[in-house]
């Protein structure tokens, strides 16, 4: 899927939607590590190697797994996945995990993401409902999720103290 934007008369460059894939590893490993040195949205403060991160992506390309870059250039500006949980009883909800670089947020990219990965993961994963968690300091993404038909269904009081300041984390779900 390309998206190509008008705002305000101007052309934004062509934004480009595709599923996962080992020719983006690379690249994707980037963006998450760009993220998660933000120290804000993700668990992780810093990204992973290039070889886990190709592992992991050839493990949802082998099981055709949810996941899907943005694409700006052919670079990966943001991703989105929904992995399911292997647990017998558990394999009908997936876990959410969604990164924008900085510079890209705000355009409408993490929504696209979403449903792509929502109607993949319905569709090829037989995943019924979606979970995920987000820092409560994270308000624009708690309200994109909610925009998005997320439920608030629990919070977790202090679960982060990162460089002495405590955030909650916010535990939300979507039926699919």
């Amino acid at each position: 899927m390309k998206i190509n934007k008008k705002i305000r008369g101007y052309n934004l460059n062509l934004i480009e939607y595709v599923k996962a894939s080992e020719k983006y590893a690379k690249s994707y490993c980037k963006t998450l590590d760009k993220v998660a040195r933000e120290r804000k949205y993700l668990a992780t403060t810093k990204g992973f190697s290039e070889e886990n991160i190709l592992d992991f992506v050839k493990m949802i390309e082998k099981n055709n797994l949810s996941q899907f870059y943005a694409l700006k250039d052919d670079r990966v500006i943001g991703w989105c996945d929904i992995i399911p949980k292997n647990f017998e009883g558990l394999n009908h909800v997936g876990v959410l995990g969604l990164g924008i670089l900085p510079e890209f947020r705000n355009q409408g990219i993490g929504t696209n993401l979403l449903k792509l990965a929502e109607k993949h993961a319905k569709k090829n994963n037989k995943i019924e409902k979606v979970e995920l968690e987000v820092f409560k300091s994270n308000k624009n993404a708690i309200k994109l999720f909610e925009k998005q038909g997320f439920k608030k269904e629990g919070e977790r009081i202090k679960s982060r103290k990162l460089d002495g300041i405590y955030d909650n984390i916010v535990l939300m779900g979507k039926q699919i």
